[in-house]
């Protein structure tokens, strides 16, 4: 919330947080006819801006933009648009959609004046516009510049009906264990490798007299996280997109394998902050500062999450690489999962502007805008790492780009939002549940599957 396995020695690198500046070399691209020629980064108030992709001059042409973000996200991302609008003309104005972007889109399609370009947040929202007609087709200069940065897996989630129509403009990394340096040291804890080894750091760590593991149980989404994946790791990619499409139950052996193994974590109530109630009752902010809050006197060694917990990481005043460090999600089959999430930017309008402005999104130019700022991260394997603001980001952005296309895109994402994006129902409330009673596999799996299928009506 807010694709195919990496490989073992693609995510290694997420180990060490402490490497130099890595660098890979800015693309030129190229684009619609214009005076504005690419030419060598130029500095300002955003860094270095690389300007690799021509564009359009669009004076005097309005163009409208929604997102979900707000904050800092939204301060960033208007950066992005301005770049825009200076090399354009362009007069952009951002419109917040609020959390539900499907039914203000839906809403402004009806009033007849949708935004021109929407940025969103699931693959299924995307084909949900798709199929109902309201997204436009990229255009030749789109595709090109998503051929030339990205792996084919992402350009595949833009896509549907063999269309091309979204750019995935922010990524995110799902598959990260955050840990407090300070507790893991005390304890004689080392970073592990595979389940068993997580486990067992989970356990030196609880006989050490911290608890090891803090789980944001309050939100829905963190649990199936968790549930994705422990089953992109053990039952492989196969299974993993037949269970996304709902084209095997929930009743699956595979399904009751990865629950049992979810379970060997949720069912020893010593290694969660605050038992099983206490994790229940914890949101996602808090499970992240409770991990570093207080140095080594802090309530919890490890937290899973995203990229996006640096935020609340830094909130509990931890340094990143320091107080702060990351490890991979442990193998719980042959490799380790790669769980991905990420904002696809699409057209509702037809026009030169919002292709542009799509353009100008898939290339290396606007990534490294928002990338510099911090709080961002992109499968742009053309954007020079060395924009990003700290070795821990530059590390996880390597990994990603590294990962090609042995990725998966975030499963409840992909779900009707019924079953995967709503609190106290479906996936999220089974999950909760689960949490609550982790003995209770056989239970979990009936009503999973029941949930299911009344979403994907099959």
């Amino acid at each position: 919330m807010p694709s195919t396995g990496r490989s073992t020695g693609a995510r290694a690198v997420l180990a060490v947080v402490a490497v130099g500046a890595l660098a890979l070399t800015a693309a030129c691209g190229g684009g619609s006819k214009s005076d504005d020629k690419p030419s060598a980064s130029r500095s300002s108030g955003s860094g270095s801006i690389p300007q690799t992709v021509q564009l359009p001059k669009l004076s005097g042409q309005k163009l409208k933009v929604t997102a979900v973000w707000t904050g800092d996200e939204q301060k960033n991302f208007t950066k992005v648009l301005d770049e825009f609008s200076r090399r354009t003309g362009a007069d952009v104005s951002f419109v917040p959609s609020g959390d539900d972007m499907a039914s203000f889109v839906g809403s402004k399609v009806a009033g007849g004046d949708p935004p021109d370009v929407a940025m969103l947040q699931q693959p299924g929202v995307l084909n949900e516009f798709a199929e109902k007609g309201w997204l436009k087709p990229l255009s030749g200069e789109v595709t090109a510049q998503l051929d030339k940065n990205f792996a084919k897996g992402w350009q595949e989630l833009g896509s549907h009906g063999g269309k091309q129509y979204g750019v995935y403009f922010k990524a995110a990394d799902k598959s990260l264990v955050w840990y407090n340096t300070k507790i893991f040291d005390a304890a004689g804890a080392k970073e592990p490798r595979t389940w068993a080894d997580f486990l067992h750091t989970a356990q030196v760590i609880a006989d050490f007299g911290v608890s090891p593991v803090s789980v944001a149980g309050a939100d829905g989404w963190t649990l199936t996280d968790w549930f994705e994946n422990i089953y992109l790791s053990q039952a492989g990619q196969e299974k993993y997109d037949q269970l996304t499409k709902h084209a095997i139950k929930w009743t699956d052996p595979s399904v009751k394998d990865a629950l049992t193994t979810l379970g060997q974590l949720l069912g020893k109530k010593e290694l969660l902050a605050g038992g099983n109630e206490g994790a229940i009752g914890t949101q996602f902010p808090d499970s992240v500062t409770q991990t570093f809050l207080g140095g080594d006197k802090a309530k919890a060694a490890m937290v899973f999450e995203g990229d996006f917990a640096a935020v609340n990481i830094a909130g509990a005043k931890a340094q990143l690489g320091k107080d702060a460090k990351v490890f991979p999600f442990p193998a719980v089959g042959a490799k380790p999962p790669v769980v991905t999430g990420g904002d696809v930017g699409v057209a509702l309008k037809d026009g030169q502007a919002a292709q542009a402005l799509l353009t100008f999104l898939a290339s290396p130019d606007a990534a490294a805008i928002w990338a510099h700022q911090g709080g961002f991260l992109s499968a742009n394997k053309n954007l020079d790492l060395a924009v990003y603001p700290d070795d821990v980001f530059r590390g996880i952005a390597k990994s990603l780009v590294a990962a090609g296309d042995d990725f998966r895109f975030d499963m409840s994402d992909q779900a009707p939002a019924s079953f995967g994006a709503k609190p106290g129902q479906g996936e999220w409330k089974d999950l909760q549940d689960f949490l609550k009673n982790p003995g209770d596999v056989a239970g979990t799996q009936a009503k999973l599957e029941s949930d299911a299928a009344k979403a994907f009506k099959n």
